[in-house]
């Protein structure tokens, strides 16, 4: 159990890598091309890519007489899964258009709150170090993303609404990866992200193909990467990890979010905006630690 959970932190934040940097490739793939042709193509071209690796599996599964993990239950659960991708990846597209990097970064990593803030719906408890989490993190949220005059960039709230939608995905995806075969989920989602969106650029957005292929190498990064390697990498991780341990480690493409959009985009931070990310950043980290200092001296005194 120890080995598979230290596995599934070095996927998770592995996957935190890649999305991170991938912040700097969804925005630049939007110089040419609008924000749903963009995820329905990169999502397309993920899907293409799983196909080997679904194919391999399945000579396996037939060598070793395994029974095939393609089922009604299985494909309906990626789908579900799929269409709260989508939503949550759009809104963190547009909302790319009308802030920076490092904003959409953090902003989207206050899932970390928002996944045992959703657990109230389902009859999870929510202890003071979540409730102490969260202020932090709308504290941070405010320094980073209010201006002097009391202004709030349209992007981080759409950033923000895509946070709340991340929270169910990680949620949702635990779920789906504990019961049917992650790489088969995967896969459903991607298709299912892919259509959607396409369909979503078919009626709002042009497709001229010197613009798709002016924005290909942004495509290209965002599909191999972030969509076949990170969000595949991220179900199969959470086969050993609870969501809200989950959250914690994906959170931290915030921080790989940031330093890609200084390193790459020459984004600034003013010192209120650093001071920002790092209530931001103890906020997620407070919401997950604080409630195992508490556990730890509990757990002691029973066993003793």
């Amino acid at each position: 159990m120890a080995r598979h959970s230290l596995r599934a932190d070095l996927l998770m934040l592995l996957t935190a890598l890649i999305w991170g940097t991938t912040f700097v490739a969804q925005k630049m793939g939007m110089d040419a091309i609008g924000p749903f042709l963009y995820t329905g193509l990169r999502f397309a071209l993920g899907a293409v890519l799983l196909i080997p690796v679904l194919y391999w599996f399945s000579l396996r599964r037939r060598a070793q007489n395994t029974v095939s993990p393609v089922n009604r239950s299985a494909i309906l659960g990626g789908i579900a899964l799929g269409v709260v991708l989508t939503i949550g990846i759009n809104l963190q597209q547009v909302g790319l258009m009308f802030t920076t990097v490092t904003n959409s970064g953090f902003i989207t990593g206050l899932y970390v709150i928002m996944v045992p803030l959703l657990g109230l719906l389902i009859g999870q408890r929510t202890g003071a170090g979540t409730w102490l989490g969260a202020s932090l993190a709308v504290v941070g949220m405010y320094l980073l993303s209010v201006g002097e005059n009391f202004s709030v960039a349209s992007g981080d709230w759409l950033q923000l609404a895509g946070a709340v939608i991340w929270g169910v995905h990680v949620l949702l995806a635990g779920r789906m990866a504990s019961r049917h075969d992650p790489i088969l989920i995967a896969y459903v989602q991607f298709i299912t992200c892919a259509l959607i969106s396409s369909l979503l650029a078919l009626a709002f957005e042009p497709w001229v193909l010197e613009k798709i292929i002016q924005a290909l190498p942004a495509i290209v990064y965002g599909g191999a990467l972030a969509v076949a390697v990170g969000f595949t990498l991220q179900l199969v991780a959470q086969r050993d990890a609870p969501p809200a341990h989950a959250a914690i480690i994906l959170s931290l493409e915030a921080v790989f979010a940031a330093m890609a959009g200084w390193v790459m985009m020459d984004e600034t931070l003013t010192l209120r905006g650093f001071i920002g990310c790092g209530l931001m950043f103890a906020g997620m980290l407070v919401a997950q630690l604080l409630p195992m200092l508490f556990k730890r001296p509990k757990a002691l005194a029973e066993s003793a």
